[in-house]
């Protein structure tokens, strides 16, 4: 079967990642592991009228505001009634934003005012709602901060660890998993403490570590800042206790809860698949009894467990991370082949495509643009298009992927890696000729930035006007020209593939080579033309709605013929 058997539903969001702390930041000092005053930090208030209706007409319908919950820092705010962090379980200076040390607080980092942070952040959420624009932010399942404690909880809510029976390993009362007589000792505690003079936190008995290591001496590698909740699995033995409800379901559902309340439009679930399935379910369809159309996105790795994360633990999207991402970045980097793109449809999310989240950067993954990538933001004109217009689901796109942000150098923690740090305070240089001062208005991008982002603004504009791409049908045309069916057609290099409603069709051809030009014809066979509703005899205009504005006249049955330079992508309306 080539083509997808599910009627298609609607959920084509255009979601855009913005790394808060970062986002407005316009200080250019970039000391290495500069403290926050050295380096500056982005606030909730530089988010203003002016970002906010740069990215709504950019074409984006959701923003994912990425670090809002507190989390641990060597920032201190003691002075504001906020418990100071151990360094030494603290990753950069800043903090990891996945070390969350206050479910009920946001980052003080964010706030021009610390006192009023909260109502900064339900100001941001206004603002954006105001803007024509969704809010989604992180939620945090799997781990907490090694010092998590909240300072500004409701007063009914018990704290994570506060009623925990220390002296077991495991129990489904407890919040956190014990090494009982055992205490903790982190990778940098001797160093750090020895030059600083400093007393290191000290935990006793050991708690499991964030990624589940079953060692109170976790290596420097490790998730060693963080502690693993215990949802009932019980990570020892294997065995599960979910009957009496598990105490942390309930405390996670109220967190969820309390956010739903203040506005918010959806969760990107940090590594959800490391919490059980049966959480999920019951927690989700509870926030979805109160608040319907709120989203789950869930961060997963492991496509076996696709299908049951979707129909079984109620999430609207997951992550298309191995699979999509992963063939496409082979394609960029010249060593993938499209064959793998039709095995991801076939094997992987054919049948919940829909369901899908497809992207190219996040916060995670190495920069475009960057040394450890292709060198070269243009390079993903074919891969970008193949993934917002291949199936109905969503897509997504991380600030300053739209200008070509490179990530280079070294900002402290994260090390030059090809990714914008998530630990330091740091300006980013090529993204503050956006913000142009706070105006939002490229005043300062070089001509190249420009049209890259003209590139990506044409993009989200053709996804969200387009009838097929939004609605219709896909159906996989690989098979009718590889294999020297179609003259100097490379099935490796080239993909090609329909989209079709009634009101709609397209053909859609990508070339994913960086160095050749293919000139070739694509042929739509006679199933195609009969799941489309045409006559494969009749004579049809194919013309290009993206991009170069090509037109091609043709026969159905005698395929279309077409040149593809380096990159090219085309879009072609089939008319009769």
């Amino acid at each position: 079967m080539y083509t997808a058997s599910v009627v298609p539903v609607m959920d084509k969001l255009i979601i855009y990642q913005i790394f808060t702390r970062l986002f407005g930041n316009q200080n250019t000092t970039n000391q290495t592991n500069g403290s926050r005053d050295e380096n500056g930090v982005g606030k909730f208030n530089d988010i203003n009228d002016a970002a906010l209706k740069s990215i709504r007409q950019f074409g984006a319908s959701h923003i994912w505001f990425t670090g809002i919950i507190e989390h641990a820092t060597q920032t201190n705010y003691s002075a504001d009634g906020i418990q100071p962090d151990d360094p030494a379980v603290v990753k950069g200076q800043a903090g990891s934003p996945y070390a969350v040390k206050d479910y009920y607080d946001v980052d003080p980092d964010l706030a021009v005012n610390v006192p009023d942070r909260m109502d900064e952040f339900d100001a941001l959420v206004q603002r954006t709602h105001a803007n024509g624009l969704k809010v989604i932010i992180d939620f945090v399942p799997n781990h907490v901060a090694r010092q998590y404690q909240s300072d500004v909880k409701p007063a009914d809510v018990v704290d994570l660890g506060q009623d925990d029976d220390t002296s077991v390993a495991f129990s489904n009362k407890n919040n956190f998993y014990y090494l009982p007589g055992q205490t903790f000792v982190g990778p940098q505690d001797y160093l750090y403490h020895q030059q600083n003079n400093t007393n290191k936190l000290h935990e006793f008995p050991a708690k499991v570590t964030g990624s589940g290591s079953i060692t109170a001496t976790p290596d420097i590698n490790d998730w060693y800042e963080t502690v693993k909740l215990n949802y009932g699995f019980n990570i020892f033995d294997g065995s599960t206790q979910f009957d009496p409800i598990p105490a942390t379901w309930h405390q996670m559902l109220d967190i969820l809860l309390f956010w739903s309340d203040k506005g918010v439009d959806g969760f990107r679930c940090d590594m959800a698949h490391l919490v059980p399935v049966e959480f999920w379910q019951w927690a989700i369809s509870r926030v979805k009894q109160r608040y319907p159309r709120l989203i789950f996105i869930a961060e997963i790795y492991d496509p076996g467990l696709y299908r049951s994360f979707i129909f079984g633990g109620g999430f609207d999207y997951l992550y298309d991370k191995v699979g999509l991402y992963d063939a496409i970045r082979r394609l960029m980097e010249n060593h993938g082949s499209c064959y793998d793109l039709t095995r991801v449809w076939q094997q992987e999310s054919g049948d919940f495509a829909q369901h899908m989240l497809r992207f190219l950067e996040t916060h995670d993954e190495q920069r475009i643009a960057s040394r450890f990538f292709t060198n070269d933001p243009w390079a993903a004109i074919p891969g970008m298009t193949l993934l917002a217009t291949m199936h109905t689901g969503p897509m997504l796109l991380y600030f300053g992927q739209e200008i070509g942000v490179r990530a280079e150098g070294v900002e402290g923690f994260s090390g030059d890696d090809g990714r914008t740090t998530i630990f330091d305070y740091w300006g980013l240089a090529d993204w503050q000729g956006y913000v142009n001062q706070g105006r939002y208005d490229g005043g300062g991008l070089t001509e190249s930035q420009r049209q890259l982002r003209l590139f990506y603004q044409q993009l989200n504009y053709l996804v969200s006007g387009s009838d097929a791409i939004q609605n219709g049908y896909f159906y996989d045309l690989q098979y009718a020209n590889d294999n020297g069916q179609s003259a100097s057609y490379d099935a490796h290099q080239v993909y090609s593939y329909l989209r079709y409603t009634e009101r709609q069709k397209l053909l859609i051809v990508c070339n994913f080579s960086n160095y050749n030009t293919y000139e070739t014809t694509v042929i739509i066979p006679n199933p195609a033309f009969g799941a489309m509703g045409l006559d494969p005899a009749g004579t049809y205009q194919f013309s290009d709605i993206f991009i170069s504005g090509i037109q091609i006249e043709t026969v159905g049955l005698a395929g279309v013929p077409i040149l593809l330079p380096p990159r090219a992508v085309y879009v072609l309306e089939i008319k009769s």
